[in-house]
């Protein structure tokens, strides 16, 4: 067994026994990580895996703990893992979950979960099948076979039909494809989907694109219900498959054995067609048609606006992991329009990234910074960002995130004012020109645009995004690193009141973990509170607006305590601070005060926040799970991982 195998099958193995045999319910992969299903989240040390070799970051989204290795490694550690035969692993769906775990989720991560595990299956062949549309574009345009000689005219219509198959298919079956997907899903007979989704599509129905231009009629059935084919919707195809899953689970729970194999498959396709036919069908595409006008008006309000927001929020759709959602937006549109302006204006984050990694690492002294962010950029010239992202974006501090958030909605800005869109998805980065073959306007317009996004990027993380860390040389920071020593150390509780899960707390930053680990409170419903200093230190941070203190504790931890959500724009008013930054405070010592009711009165959150930023350096941050409790009792302990600069 070569080395590199044995690797593998290590770090396989490593991975598996810190998160725990037992509470691994199954594991799956897909392109850059693994999918862990978990039955205890909170019993996973986080910087015992990232600091495994081969590890790039790990994140929990979507219901699921997610181990980033890379591109290309996954598929090898993923065959380790399914050697060992230690847990579950399931390949092929990826975005499996267990009852359990799914009813325990919040609706809106369920909701995303299934909107990834139905679209993600069908995206190559769409991605497939926008390549074909945009070839058959470029070699069908008059300036290109000018070049040759030639005409569109001298093209044999039979070739032009032939080539058709290739272009078409995937959107005249494309509610097939879903129905089929979304059984899948669902638990149900993938093969009944399939059929009941081919059913929708029926030539022998009215075209429902035929319908809408005039040139045929619907079916009137009773000689009121008028019925067509659901060509095109994308939202008919989901509600079909969701309705005629779990009406196959209903039928086998009930139905006697000896009847079940025959009357299942018929009553799932009767009862189904029927309810989609005879009214929910044509209410839904409605609807579709609404939200499908909705997003069009969103993509195209003046000055760029619609793109901006769209190119600025969708990077951090991706950490929060709520992006699927878009693939469900824009299979929609490319059903109803055949072009797609969503991927084109989301597309530009990806640029971003390169722009703000290339700045890093050309800036960068530490080689293990350099290493970083070259292996960040080769995946995401392909496409893949979780490496940029975890590794590169918020692994140093938030200001290169700001810079991808703030060139990725410049970037959409510009593309949203000259109409630019694809006519696929799926593809990202370097492939992504290949969505814009079919017309010359576009790919040039897009590829002037993606260029100046990595040199936007790139500037503005050289003036205001590079790491400290980065710029020193690894040899010094080793040497630097032995001055102060973390040590084990337990924080006090900085307010009195009812403690929440930080994953609780409706600001993704704060939620997500990317500030570092750590637990919220509850305050008074009126009044004002006094928070106090839960450890002795130094205040590296004493924010001048007064919602925010930064305490280097004696023993190395560093505390943030953050006084509301989003407090920071009323500038000062309804906080009284009693420190300043710089000064050495006592534990239990009075930092200063916030005004609840005039918070609410702003119409914003008061919860109080307290994380260790430098998670990192420890082994362990965690709560002792007390829901309620007074200014000074113990609530989190640290556990000394290593020495820190």
């Amino acid at each position: 067994m070569s080395k590199q195998t044995v690797n593998y099958k290590k770090l396989a193995n490593e991975i598996i026994d810190i998160i725990g045999d037992n509470n691994i319910e199954s594991v799956t992969h897909c392109e850059t990580r693994l999918r862990f299903i978990v039955k205890n989240r909170n019993k996973i040390d986080d910087n015992s895996i990232q600091n495994l070799s081969g590890v790039k970051g790990v994140f929990f989204g979507s219901g699921q703990y997610q181990v980033i290795v890379g591109t290309g490694v996954v598929n090898h550690v993923y065959e380790e893992i399914e050697k060992s035969k230690r847990v579950n692993a399931i390949y092929g769906n990826d975005n499996v979950q267990s009852t359990e775990d799914r009813s325990n989720q919040p609706l809106g991560r369920r909701i995303m979960a299934m909107l990834a595990g139905i679209f993600i299956p069908i995206v190559p062949v769409i991605a497939a099948t926008g390549l074909f549309l945009g070839l058959k574009s470029t070699f069908t345009n008059a300036e290109v076979l000018k070049l040759f000689g030639t005409t569109p005219s001298a093209i044999p219509s039979s070739l032009i039909t032939v080539t058709s198959i290739l272009t078409d298919t995937v959107f005249a079956f494309l509610p097939a494809l879903l129905v089929w997907s979304t059984f899948k899903y669902f638990k149900g007979t993938p093969i009944i989907g399939i059929v009941l989704g081919i059913m929708l599509v029926s030539p022998i129905l009215p075209n429902a694109y035929s319908v809408a231009n005039g040139s045929a009629k619907a079916i009137m059935l009773f000689n009121s219900i008028p019925v067509i084919g659901s060509q095109g919707s994308v939202l008919t195809a989901l509600v079909a498959g969701f309705i005629g899953a779990k009406l196959e689970l209903f039928f086998r729970k009930h139905m006697p054995n000896v009847l079940e194999q025959i009357l299942t498959p018929f009553l799932t396709l009767l009862v189904t067609f029927a309810i989609m036919i005879l009214g929910v069908g044509p209410i839904v595409h409605s609807i579709e048609n609404i939200l499908v006008s909705l997003v069009q008006s969103l993509i195209h309000l003046p000055f760029g606006i619609g793109g901006f927001l769209i190119g600025a929020l969708y990077p951090l759709m991706v950490v929060v992991g709520i992006h699927q959602m878009m693939i469900a937006i824009e299979t929609s549109l490319l059903a109803a329009t055949h072009l797609n302006p969503l991927i084109t204006l989301e597309a530009m984050y990806g640029f971003a990234n390169l722009g703000v990694a290339l700045a890093i690492f050309l800036r960068a002294k530490s080689q293990n910074a350099k290493e970083n962010c070259a292996s960040a950029m080769a995946s995401q010239l392909f496409g893949v960002s979780e490496p940029t992202i975890f590794g590169v974006l918020i692994r140093y501090n938030m200001r290169p995130l700001f810079v991808t958030v703030f060139t990725s909605g410049l970037g959409a800005a510009v593309l949203g004012m000259f109409n630019v869109a694809a006519n696929t998805y799926g593809l990202a980065v370097l492939p992504s020109y290949l969505m814009y073959i079919y017309n010359f306007r576009y790919l040039v317009i897009y590829t002037i645009v993606s260029v100046l996004t990595i040199v936007v990027a790139f500037i503005l993380t050289n003036m205001f995004a590079i790491p400290k860390d980065v710029l020193m040389d690894d040899s010094i920071a080793s040497a630097e690193s032995k001055k102060v020593e973390v040590k084990d150390e337990v924080i006090a509780a900085p307010v009195s009141g009812e403690t929440i899960n930080l994953k609780e707390v409706s600001d993704p930053v704060f939620s997500s973990e990317m500030m570092g680990k750590g637990i919220a409170f509850k305050t008074p419903k009126s009044g004002s509170i006094n928070v106090y200093a839960p450890a002795s230190g130094k205040l590296s941070v004493v924010a001048k607006t007064g919602h925010a203190y930064g305490i280097k504790t004696e023993h190395g931890a560093e505390i943030l305590v953050h006084l509301g959500l989003n407090t920071v724009s009323l500038n000062g008013e309804g906080f009284n601070v009693k420190v300043k930054e710089g000064e050495s405070v006592k534990k239990g010592q009075l930092l200063g005060s916030m005004d609840v009711d005039l918070i609410r009165s702003k119409k914003l959150d008061p919860t109080i926040i307290m994380v260790v930023t430098n998670t990192d350096d420890y082994t362990k941050v965690e709560s002792n799970n007390k829901n309620k409790v007074e200014q000074g009792e113990e609530i989190l302990s640290v556990q000394k991982k290593k020495i820190i600069s």
